[in-house]
């Protein structure tokens, strides 16, 4: 089973928002107070230490023009990293930012993978399980 943290409606590129992405946005826009900027930040600095960058492996695997719907998926495995998302939808529920559950046993082609994640251009017209 492969879980996902990501807005309820689609952004521009018609892909959900992930949960690091709506944290980002709401950090780089100033909105945060200063414990929930320490907050977002130890756990940026804590998830690029604990996992790999897929990016790293593949500098195309998020590019608008080869796999323009990528979205990463944590592996149900990876509980000590799922242990550390509960603080980012606590800010986003605090800036009434809604950020969905969804878990999959196939959310798409994989097109990256390691011991924590993975990466998936999603089929069409998937469902997910929302929770």
């Amino acid at each position: 089973m492969f879980i996902r943290f990501q807005s309820p409606v689609p952004g521009k590129r018609g892909v959900h928002t992930g949960v690091f992405g709506l944290m980002n946005g709401l950090g780089r826009s100033g909105l945060l107070t200063d414990a929930e900027h320490r907050i977002w930040r130890r756990g940026n600095d804590w998830f690029n230490a604990a996992y790999p960058d897929p990016s790293a492996a593949d500098p195309d695997v998020y590019s608008e023009t080869v796999n323009p719907q990528a979205t990463a998926w944590f592996k149900d495995t990876a509980v000590h990293l799922l242990a550390r998302v509960p603080p980012y939808l606590e800010i986003l529920r605090s800036h009434q930012v809604p950020c969905l559950r969804v878990e999959s046993d196939d959310p798409g082609s994989v097109i990256y993978e390691d011991g924590v994640q993975i990466v998936v251009n999603p089929r069409p017209a998937m469902a997910y399980l929302p929770r």
